[in-house]
């Protein structure tokens, strides 16, 4: 492992990549310390401790704690991916964005132009509606949160101007990353924002221990089951069901084309970390509101609502499961799959082309999708399992450790591509796999 990091800084080009995406990284983190004007602090931090499991907490786990300070960092880069999603849901149901995703780079630029203006447009609105709120809040002794020497639609003007720009700002950063560094750059930055936490986990840990509240041998258990999860992530995300395809031959005058053996590759999760973000935020909502109402029976159903309980993680499991089976139906069109190959003369062994073979590759989608399913959902229910029968202090796994885990094994990937280019040895050269994926029978 020590000689491929040597071997990393050996390629020039690659060395020059890593080091500017190391820079753009530590711009991002200083600008999540850069306070937005107007904002008492201490009122602010008061008032986020007090609404731990709602919307707001899980926002500010992608931001690095940007939001909890209210930098100008403070909408971190959920916007773009909110406005990515949409608009990749809306290629499904428009004609025109659908032929645009088929126009190749000129489509690409142009869907791209679409993107930045809704990032634009959601930051604007959720800049207004953070400023809008924080006007009305206070923390938990009284406080206000805003000072008042500021006239209230200045306020606002000058927050929404401040997080929109925030926001785009780490747009270019991206996309900065995207051409001149390694790995995806938007990725990278909820990967720098969710890591930064770490340190501090585990330094609560330790004094925790060092107090007699914590068990030295239940952190020792905790450390091994952490390792293992991990491992059991990396097997998953890089696991595939490959469906075996025999293409016939074609003699078109003196040559002879096809006859040959490949596969399609299916990814186990295919739907990636969409469907715990997309359960997070719908169950979230609900928490934040009743968090508002001071009404009984109103905090009671927000006291089902918080993520250590039962009704709360039925209903996450319920919808990962839900959004897991409909993310994949958007990607994947098994008619369609099935319609390529028989162009093309190609077939599954044993299975007759067209209709026969759109609906085998439907059920073994259906098959790997719910697998999946159960693997998200296994891991998104593994902070509160620990919490409660090993009372873990802090949360470990979820979303947080699938986004961590899945990009840091993209970035891997790029540097193992630059690094065999050059013939050199990269990360994986002890691996069997050939196409850096697990083949998996399901």
């Amino acid at each position: 492992m020590l000689s491929t990091f040597q071997n990393a800084f050996r390629i020039e080009e690659l060395r020059n990549r890593i080091i500017f995406t190391l820079l753009m990284l530590i711009v991002f983190r200083i600008g999540a310390h850069i306070p937005t004007p107007g904002i008492d602090g201490t009122a602010l931090a008061a008032f986020f401790k007090a609404q731990e499991g709602t919307i707001l907490s899980f926002f500010d786990m992608f931001s690095g704690g940007a939001l909890q300070r209210l930098t100008i960092f403070a909408l971190g880069i959920m916007p773009y991916i909110s406005a990515s999603i949409i608009i990749q849901l809306l290629t499904v149901v428009f004609p025109y964005l659908e032929r645009l995703s088929r126009e190749g780079e000129a489509g690409r630029k142009k869907i791209t132009m679409y993107t930045r203006q809704g990032t634009i447009l959601l930051s604007v609105i959720q800049g207004l509606g953070i400023a809008v709120g924080l006007q009305s809040m206070s923390s938990p002794d009284g406080a206000p949160i805003v000072i008042s020497a500021m006239s209230p639609w200045g306020f606002r003007m000058l927050t929404v101007i401040t997080l929109t720009a925030g926001t785009a700002f780490l747009m270019w950063i991206g996309e900065q990353v995207n051409e001149r560094g390694i790995g995806n750059g938007i990725s990278l930055i909820i990967f720098a924002g969710i890591v930064t936490d770490i340190p501090g986990a585990v330094i609560n840990s330790v004094r925790l221990v060092q107090a007699g509240q914590l068990a030295t041998l239940a952190l020792a258990v905790v450390a091994l089951v952490m390792v293992g999860v991990i491992f059991a992530v990396i097997f998953m995300e890089t696991s595939t069901r490959n469906i075996s395809v025999q293409y016939a031959k074609r003699v078109q005058g003196n040559k002879v084309f096809g006859g040959q053996s490949s596969h399609l590759p299916l990814k186990i999760n295919s739907a990636g970390v969409i469907p715990p973000i997309f359960a997070s935020s719908l169950l979230a909502f609900p928490a934040t509101i009743t968090g508002f109402i001071q009404v009984p029976w109103v905090q009671a159903v927000s006291g089902y609502l918080t993520p250590t309980a039962f009704l709360y993680n039925f209903l996450y499991v319920i919808l990962i499961f839900f959004f897991c089976f409909f993310y994949t139906a958007i990607q994947f069109n098994p008619v369609k799959i099935a319609d390529e190959m028989k162009k093309f003369g190609g077939y599954i062994p044993g299975i007759r082309p067209g209709r026969k073979t759109a609906e085998y590759i439907n059920q073994v989608l259906t098959r790997i999708t719910f697998g999946g399913a159960l693997y998200l959902s296994a891991v998104c229910v593994l902070p509160v399992i620990l919490f409660t029968f090993m009372n873990v202090p802090f949360f470990f796994g979820g979303t947080a450790l699938l986004i961590v885990v899945g990009v840091g094994l993209d970035t891997v990937r790029q540097i193992e591509a630059f690094l065999l280019n050059r013939n050199y040895d990269g990360f994986l050269k002890k691996s069997k796999r050939r196409t850096g994926m697990r083949s998996l029978r399901i």
